[in-house]
Order: C-alpha cells, then structure tokens, then sequence
C-alpha cells in the first residue's frame, strides 16, 4: 500500500477524493437538520441588525444633546 502511495501519479487522484468527500462531508452537515438552518437564515440578518442598532444609538445621542 505505501509503495502505491509513493508514486506521484497515484496520490493526485487519492487526494482529489479525499477532498472531495471532505467537501461533501462538509456541505452536509452545514445544510442538512432543521436547528443548524433555521440559525444560518438568523445569521444573514446581522449586518442589518448592527446598521439599525447604530440607527438608533446616533438618534437616542442627537436627542440627548
């Protein structure tokens, strides 16, 4: 087995596998169960959500004087 790893030509398509199903691995579990989706969609609201906070800390400043 190491003497077929050790050849150049055999470990290029090994390592494109092995990153692909990384890859998969990954966008499964980023995707799939419903907890984990329903917290990505609240994350995209974010910088929105600063944009109003500082909205109305400069309103609430400006009343203060």
């Amino acid at each position: 087995m190491m003497e077929w790893l050790s050849q150049m030509e055999n470990t290029k398509p090994l390592a494109l596998v092995i990153f692909f199903v990384v890859f998969v691995a990954i966008l499964l579990y980023v995707f799939t169960g419903k907890k984990r989706s329903k917290r990505l969609e609240s994350y995209k609201n974010i910088p929105f959500l600063e944009d109003d906070m500082t909205g109305e800390q400069k309103d609430k400043d400006s009343d203060n004087g």
